[in-house]
């Protein structure tokens, strides 16, 4: 049996029905709001657990019986500072508590390249003491630290391609853009996690992961563009101002594009050394700008725009 948390995610979704596809015993813990939606998707269900990583009982019934858990409950796009401290720090002590007390044989993670304790930015640190918590359980774990995972429902690039159907001459980029990033599709992050159940050498491992190519963020929006046919005036704006106008944007909207983890992700270079996804699980990624063309040219961008962004923020309780 293997236990996900977090499976109505934008990952936790595609490795559910991955698992489910394989034929393998899936169950999954999550609160009332989120059985609902997971029923309303349709297809075939999982075993599971009403509850949250909070809930100390209802963890320790998802754990009981598992030989793995994959663990992607966070709150990496929408959460404040206290929200990542709630739901990735104390979830994921519980979490590991619960699972130490049922055995069980292995804890996955997905965290972020860059993660570290000492950081300077909330939500790198976050993900630095999360990979430390585990690292620390005595539980064999492996650790994937992937570049901006992308897709057709990420919370990245369509946020991108979403700003720049909001704004008509201007799209506002954080400084010079000269940041790298390293993008790697949803289907080639899924097929990691598979991987990582595979093969034991994975096992007690921090892996970095990212696609077959490096891009900066100029490039990258100026990429997004092009699919999207949605041409713009590029401008540079200090960080921090843009750190102020998410700010706004969280108060005014009940969910904003641009959050200050997303600042957080492009405060720093972020890459892994290209050809780790091959020579670790024989995985050839696939390109951005190929991929982008399977989804992204000629979707109702602004209808999803207002769509998401009067949505309500979601609730891990």
């Amino acid at each position: 049996m293997i236990l996900i948390t977090g499976s109505t995610g934008f990952i936790g979704r595609h490795v559910l029905q991955a698992l489910q596809a394989r034929g393998e015993p899936v169950r999954v813990l999550l609160n009332a709001p989120r059985i609902r939606q997971l029923r309303a998707a349709g297809g075939p269900l999982p075993e599971i657990i009403e509850g949250n990583v909070l809930d100390e009982e209802a963890l320790f019934r998802a754990v009981t019986g598992v030989h793995a858990v994959i663990h992607l409950e966070n709150a990496l796009w929408w959460g404040r500072v206290r929200d990542l401290e709630r739901v990735e720090l104390a979830g994921t002590r519980n979490l590991i508590t619960a699972a130490r007390a049922a055995r069980v044989g292995r804890v996955i993670t997905i965290s972020q390249l860059g993660a570290a304790p000492a950081s300077a930015f909330p939500l790198l640190r976050t993900k630095g003491m999360v990979e430390e918590i585990i690292r620390g359980s005595g539980l064999a774990y492996t650790i994937l630290r992937p570049g901006v995972v992308f897709g057709p429902q990420d919370a990245f690039i369509n946020h991108i391609a979403m700003q720049l159907s909001a704004t008509p001459l201007l799209f506002l980029m954080p400084g010079r853009g000269e940041v790298v990033l390293h993008p790697i599709f949803i289907a080639d992050l899924v097929q990691a996690v598979l991987g990582t159940l595979d093969r034991l050498d994975t096992v007690d491992k921090v892996i970095e992961i990212g696609g077959p190519e490096y891009i900066t963020l100029e490039d990258l929006i100026r990429t997004i563009m092009r699919v999207t046919g949605r041409s713009r005036l590029v401008l540079g704006v200090p960080p921090y101002l843009l750190r102020w106008l998410t700010r706004v944007y969280a108060r005014l909207l009940p969910r904003a594009l641009m959050t200050e983890q997303w600042m957080d992700i492009l405060a720093a270079n972020r890459t892994a050394r290209i050809g780790t996804l091959f020579q670790t699980y024989e995985i050839r990624p696939q390109r951005l700008e190929d991929t982008l063309l399977t989804y992204l040219r000629g979707r109702p961008l602004r209808r999803e725009l207002l769509r998401y962004s009067l949505r309500r923020r979601p609730h891990v309780l």
